[in-house]
C-alpha cells in the first residue's frame, strides 16, 4: 500500500520516531531549486513516500511546467528491470550466471557462444559489439539508434557479431542487455514486454508505445529524432516516477526476489567499479551521516533524459530523480566524489543533521 506523508506535523512525527533520521524537506527543495533542475524526485523511507515534488518547465520558456503523474523514458534504468527478470530465472533454475549463451540459444550467430556467460552478458564483459561505435549520423547520434537501422537492431543482428573483443574484459555496452532480452525470451518462450506485465508492478512499457513521454532538450533545444524502441532491453522502457518506486519497492520486500537471489545481484565487484549485475553497489561517505551508505545505484540517459534511481538498503530508502536536460546542460554528479547533485541529494534524504 503506497502511503505519502503531506503535512508537516506528520513529518515531524516520522523524524521523532526514528531519531538517527532526521528528514527536511524544505532543504531539499532549497537545493534543487538553486540547481535549475527540471523534473521530478521522489523520497521515500518504507512504504511511505516522505517527498514528491515536479520543478520546472518542460522546455524553457514554454510556461509548460512538469507534472508527477508524466511518463519518463527509463533509458539504462531498463537494464535494473532486466537483470531482475534474468535473476527471477537462476533462482527458478533455468538460467546458470556462470553457463554460456549456447547453453540457451545454440545458433547465437558469435563465434563466442560457447564462452560469453550470462554473468558476462550483465556485468558488460562480453566483448560483443558496441552499438556506439555505429556510425553517427548528421546529429551525431550512432546509426544504430535512428529508423533507418530499424532492421539490425534485434539481439540476432547487429549485436551478435563480430566482436569487439575476447570475453572477460570490461566495457560498458548495450549489445550485452540487447541479447540478454533476447536469451530470455527464447529461455521463458514469452515476449520481454509481456514479462515485463506480467512480473513488473506498475505500468512500464517498453518503446514502440503509443502513450507520450516527456521530451529531452539540451540548452534549450529539441534533441534530434531517436529510435528509442532500437534500445530494448538494453533502455527501452518507459514509465511513470511512481511505477520505477513500485518496482524498488518490490525489490526491496522480495516481492520479485528472495534474499538470496537479490544479493547476488547487488554484489558490486570493486575490480570493475563496483559493478553488480545491471546496478552498481557500493558504500559511500555521504555529509551528514555518521558511516559510509550502503548504495544501490542505475543510472540512465538517452540525449536530453536522465534519470537516476538510488536504494538504500539499510535504511530501507529509495531517491529517483529524472530531468529533461542533457548532460552537458544539467550534471548530476558522481557520488564517490563527495559533492554534487546526487551526493547532496542523497545526504539531504538519508543523512542525519545535527543543530546547529
Amino acid at each position: 500500500m503506497i502511503r505519502r506523508v503531506t503535512s508537516l506535523p506528520a513529518l515531524l512525527a516520522l523524524a521523532c520516531a526514528s531519531p538517527a533520521q532526521a528528514f527536511d524537506p524544505a532543504q531539499i527543495g532549497r537545493m534543487v531549486e538553486a540547481s535549475n533542475f527540471a523534473g521530478v524526485i521522489l523520497v521515500s523511507r518504507g512504504d511511505t513516500i516522505i517527498y514528491e515534488r515536479a520543478f520546472g518547465e518542460i522546455r524553457p520558456g514554454s510556461g509548460e511546467m512538469h507534472t508527477l503523474e508524466a511518463r519518463w523514458r527509463w533509458a539504462s534504468i531498463t537494464k535494473q528491470i532486466v537483470a531482475t527478470l534474468a535473476m527471477q530465472e537462476v533462482a527458478a533454475g533455468r538460467l546458470a550466471l556462470d553457463a554460456p549463451i549456447a547453453d540457451y540459444w545454440p545458433d547465437f550467430p558469435n563465434v563466442n557462444r560457447d564462452t560469453i556467460t550470462i554473468r558476462q552478458l550483465l556485468q558488460h564483459r562480453s566483448g560483443l559489439p558496441d552499438p556506439d561505435d555505429t556510425p553517427p549520423n548528421a546529429d551525431g547520434l550512432p546509426l544504430f539508434y535512428t529508423h533507418e537501422w530499424a532492421d539490425r537492431t534485434g539481439a540476432d543482428g547487429y549485436c551478435a557479431g563480430p566482436s569487439r573483443a575476447e570475453p572477460g574484459g570490461y566495457h560498458y555496452n548495450n549489445c550485452d542487455y540487447i541479447v540478454l532480452g533476447g536469451l530470455l525470451e527464447r529461455v521463458t518462450g514469452a515476449r520481454l514486454s509481456k514479462l515485463v506485465v506480467d512480473r513488473i508492478p506498475g505500468s512500464p512499457a517498453f518503446f514502440p508505445d503509443d502513450r507520450a513521454t516527456v521530451a529531452g532538450f539540451d540548452f534549450g533545444q529539441p534533441e534530434p529524432a531517436i529510435a528509442f524502441a532500437a534500445y530494448g532491453a538494453a533502455g527501452g522502457l518507459n514509465g511513470t516516477l511512481l511505477d520505477l518506486w513500485r518496482f524498488d519497492r518490490a525489490l526491496m520486500t522480495e516481492t520479485l526476489l528472495d534474499e538470496d537471489a537479490r544479493e547476488e545481484m547487488w554484489t558490486g565487484d570493486p575490480a570493475i567499479g563496483y559493478a553488480a549485475l545491471g546496478q552498481w553497489v557500493y558504500r559511500a561517505p555521504l555529509t551528514g551521516c555518521r558511516e559510509p551508505v550502503r548504495i544501490v545505484a542505475r543510472r540512465g540517459a538517452i540525449r536530453g533524459v536522465q534519470g537516476r534511481n538510488f536504494i538504500l538498503p539499510e535504511t530501507d530508502m529509495t531517491i529517483i530523480a529524472f530531468t529533461n536536460r542533457a548532460e552537458g546542460e544539467f550534471e548530476f554528479g558522481d557520488i564517490w566524489r563527495g559533492e554534487g547533485f546526487a551526493h547532496d541529494l542523497l545526504a539531504l534524504a538519508a543523512c542525519h543533521w545535527d543543530a546547529p
